[in-house]
Formats: structure tokens, sequence, C-alpha cells
């Protein structure tokens, strides 16, 4: 079976920030073709934003970042009506891009989407917990 993800921005910005970790290890993955990796525009702003923002990333150093997750991933849209997540509407991009995209997994370290644990049948998980899958 291929397995098909949504990798939450805390999951790309772990693995850019550390090549050692599972989330790095996830990347690889998709990178490799292992995992066919699928996101969205708002996602990729999110993870622009955290760079600019909290890890005060040059412009230039963002877009390289964004291009390179842009050049492993399907790209869906999405159009911002789902609402899964009660507890953060922030959310619901990540689920609606893995409902979009018909993923199998969505992958993450967010408390708010592993307390769902699954949604319809996208099984939710953290990085070491994809990585066990796939080895």
């Amino acid at each position: 079976m291929q397995c098909v993800a949504v990798f939450d921005t805390n999951i790309l910005l772990s693995a850019l920030l550390s090549t050692n970790g599972n989330p790095f290890q996830c990347l690889a993955f998709a990178k490799i073709g292992k995992v066919k990796s699928v996101t969205c525009q708002e996602i990729l702003d999110e993870f622009a934003e955290k760079l600019l923002m909290k890890f005060n990333f040059s412009e230039e150093m963002t877009q390289m970042a964004v291009d390179e997750i842009r050049g492993f991933s399907r790209l869906v849209e999405i159009a911002g009506t789902l609402k899964a997540v009660p507890d953060d509407s922030d959310d619901d991009m990540v689920i609606e891009s893995a409902v979009v995209g018909n993923a199998t997994h969505i992958v993450t370290g967010d408390k708010h989407l592993l307390a769902l644990k699954s949604y319809q049948s996208i099984a939710i998980v953290k990085a070491t917990e994809f990585v066990d899958l796939l080895d």
C-alpha cells in the first residue's frame, strides 16, 4: 500500500531545523517517493510565516525551503470550510488537505490533531509512529 501523507507545519519545521530526527526521516521518505506527500498553499504559507517571524529566516532562505517542500509534494486546493478540530481551527486546513488529497495519514506533533487519532479513515500519527510504519 502506498502511504499518502500530509505533514503538518510543525513536522516541516522540525525536519528543516534538525536533520537527525523522525520528522526529517518522514520528509526523506517523501523525497525518494516511498511516501506521497500532499500539502496545500495554506500549510506552505504558515510554514513560511513561521520561518520568517519565529526563526528569523531571510526571504530567500524561506522561499527555498517552501520550494523544496512544493517540489516533492502534490498541491491540493482546499475551500477552508471543513471544521474538524474544535480546539484549534488553524488545524482544520491540515485535515481538509488530507481529505481532499485522499491521504492515508496526517503526520503531526500537534496535540489537538493527535487527540483525534483519526478523521474519516485517515490515521493521525506522530513522526515516530510513521517512521516505524514505513521501516
